[in-house]
């Protein structure tokens, strides 16, 4: 990544963040295999829609629209409500995967994307798996 260009900008600016946000629900919406984060989702994705572009266009360097409107994001407390563990993780990454993948993105960009999406989907889980249940005897 070029040191003059924020992300905002090597993503394509607007027009192309918004692109790429459509995409991605288009693929939650649709796609069996995103089933479960779907479901805690709206069944208008307009909302959620625009508000992940707002956050992304401040998180990649671009316009800080989330803040202007929302205040700080609070990722992790903001979705504190839903379940989240490895299951929903690998959803949502499977969704933005694929609208990288399909977009018209350099593959550098794509990579260091898909690197920092996997970060931040990681970092928002909440939920404990794997461990086993005792009895006391």
């Amino acid at each position: 990544m070029n040191e003059l260009n924020s992300l905002y900008d090597l993503i394509g600016g607007e027009t192309k963040l918004r692109a790429l946000v459509d995409r991605f629900y288009d693929i939650m919406d649709y796609s069996p295999e995103a089933e479960e984060i779907r479901a805690y989702h709206a069944k208008s994705l307009i909302q959620s829609r625009e508000k992940l572009f707002m956050f992304l266009s401040g998180w990649s360097g671009g316009p800080a629209l989330y803040v202007e409107k929302f205040g700080h994001p609070r990722l992790r407390q903001r979705h504190m409500p839903f379940s989240i563990g490895e299951m929903e993780r690998d959803q949502w990454l499977w969704c933005m995967s694929k609208a990288l993948d399909e977009s018209e993105l350099l593959p550098t960009v794509k990579e260091l994307l898909k690197t920092r999406f996997s970060e931040v989907a990681d970092f928002m889980r909440n939920k404990a798996e794997g461990a086993e249940v005792k009895s006391e005897k």
